[in-house]
C-alpha cells in the first residue's frame, strides 16, 4: 500500500505541538498510519511552511441563516439582532440552498472537517447528505409561551425524526435559550430518548440575566414586538438565566453552553450543583459576540476553573466567515496569554469529543481519518498573526 508523508514547521497532534523533525504518515484514503521521526521517514516526504493540524471542528453553526450575510449591522445588541433576524430571514428556496452550499464548501476549503450546526427547520438536510463535512444536526426548538408548548414540540419532533433518518447517531432536539423556551417546553424537550448531547445558547447579552434577574430590561420589548403578553405567565426567578433552567435539563450527558458572554462564577460554581448534567462544554463564538453585542466571553475565568472549552462559527448573519481559524486568531489577539496549543485542542480534539466524533476525528491518532489542514503565516516563533491562513492539504 502507498503511504502518504507530510513535515510541516510544526505538527499538532490533537493535543501536542511537535518540532519539524516528525512526519505525519497517512495512507492514501487518509488515514493515519503513523508519526514518525524525520531520519525514519524515507523518501517522498512533502515539506510544508508553518502548522500541520487535524482538521477543524465547529461545534456551533447555523447553516440555514448563510443567506443573510452582511444584512444585519454590526453592534446592535441581541434583541434588536433576534428581531432582524425574525423580520429578514426569510428568502426564496433556490436563495437559501446556493448559500448553504457555499458556505458549506467554504467550511471545507478552509480546513473545518466537522460542524455542530443548528437546524429550525429541513432545509439543510439535502445539503448535509451530500456534504463532504460531518455534521451534528441540533434541532432546535423555541416558544416561551405555555400555550404553544405541544405545537411547537411536535413541529420540532417532525423536523428531528426527518434527520434521524440520515443522522441517527448525531442528531438531538435541543432547546433554544432561557428567554425563548418555557418551562413546559423544556420539559417536553428533556424526556425525548436518546438524546445524549443538548446544546442551549447562554448568557449572550447582559439583558439575559435581567430579564430573569428582575424582569426588565430589553427582553420585553422582543415579546411586545413578537405579540406575546408575558405577564400572565411570567415571573422572575431572581437567579440567573443559566441557573434557572439547568434544573430543567437533566436527561443529556452533555450540555453544550454557547457564547457564555456573561457567565459569571457563580453559574460556574452552580453548574455543579444544580444540573445533573455529567459534562458542561463551554463553546467559545468570539466573532459573533464582538459582532453582536462588541463583548468577549471571560476565557479566563473558564481557564481558572478547568472548563471544557470548543469553538464555534455561529452564523453568517453575526460573523463575516465561517472559519474557526477566525476564532482562533481572534482569541490570540485578544487573550495573547493562552498558548496556541490550547487553542488548537479546543479547535481540534476537544471539539471531536464533544460532538462524540472523536473515533475519526480531531486527533492524529492511527486509524482516524481527521483530515490535515496548513496553518500558513505565523510570526517568527510559530504563533498565528492577522494575516494567518488555513488551506486544507487532505
Amino acid at each position: 500500500m502507498a503511504y502518504k508523508k507530510f513535515r510541516g514547521d510544526y505538527l499538532f497532534t490533537g493535543t501536542a505541538l511537535l518540532d519539524s523533525n516528525h512526519v505525519l504518515v497517512t495512507n492514501e484514503d487518509g488515514a493515519i498510519k503513523d508519526i514518525a521521526p524525520i531520519d525514519e521517514a524515507g523518501e517522498g516526504v512533502q515539506i510544508f511552511e508553518g502548522i500541520l493540524s487535524p482538521g477543524f471542528i465547529n461545534c456551533h453553526c447555523h447553516l440555514e441563516l448563510s443567506h443573510m450575510k452582511g444584512l444585519i449591522r454590526e453592534h446592535t445588541g441581541l434583541v434588536p439582532f433576534i428581531l432582524t433576524i425574525l423580520k429578514q430571514r426569510h428568502a426564496t428556496e433556490e436563495e437559501i440552498y446556493e448559500a448553504m452550499q457555499q458556505a458549506d464548501e467554504a467550511m471545507f476549503q478552509a480546513g473545518i472537517a466537522a460542524v455542530g450546526d443548528i437546524s429550525n427547520n429541513a432545509l439543510s438536510f439535502a445539503q448535509k447528505q451530500k456534504s463532504k463535512l460531518q455534521y451534528y444536526n441540533f434541532i432546535e426548538v423555541s416558544g416561551f409561551s405555555p400555550a404553544i408548548a405541544q405545537m411547537r414540540f411536535e413541529t420540532a419532533l417532525n423536523v428531528y425524526n426527518t434527520f434521524k433518518t440520515h443522522f441517527p447517531n448525531h442528531t438531538s432536539l435541543v432547546p433554544h435559550a432561557p428567554y425563548s423556551v418555557s418551562k413546559e417546553l423544556f420539559g417536553l424537550i428533556d424526556n425525548i430518548e436518546n438524546n445524549p448531547l443538548s446544546s442551549v445558547h447562554n448568557q449572550e447579552t447582559p439583558d439575559e440575566n435581567t430579564f430573569f434577574l428582575t424582569g426588565e430590561g430589553q427582553f420585553n420589548l422582543l415579546y411586545e414586538t413578537i405579540g406575546i403578553e408575558i405577564k400572565p405567565f411570567y415571573k422572575p426567578s431572581s437567579k440567573t438565566s443559566l441557573q434557572t433552567v439547568l434544573p430543567l435539563i437533566s436527561k443529556p450527558k452533555k450540555l453544550l453552553l454557547v457564547h457564555n458572554t456573561f457567565t459569571s462564577q457563580s453559574d460556574i460554581d452552580k453548574l455543579k450543583t444544580l444540573s445533573q448534567v455529567q459534562q458542561a462544554i463551554f463553546c467559545l463564538c468570539v466573532n459573533a459576540n464582538l459582532y453582536i453585542e462588541n463583548k468577549l466571553p471571560p476565557i479566563d475565568l473558564f481557564l481558572q476553573n478547568n472548563c471544557d472549552i470548543v469553538l464555534g462559527t455561529d452564523s453568517l448573519a453575526s460573523n463575516h466567515q465561517l472559519s474557526i481559524l477566525s476564532e482562533m486568531i481572534t482569541i490570540t489577539q485578544k487573550f495573547p496569554h493562552i498558548p496556541l496549543t490550547s487553542i488548537l485542542q479546543w479547535a481540534t480534539s476537544n471539539g471531536a469529543k464533544a460532538l462524540g466524533l472523536d473515533d475519526k476525528l480531531g486527533s492524529f491518532v492511527v486509524g482516524k481519518k481527521p483530515g490535515i489542514v496548513n496553518i500558513i503565516k505565523l510570526t517568527k516563533e510559530g504563533n498565528l498573526t492577522k494575516d494567518s491562513k488555513s488551506v486544507r492539504v487532505l
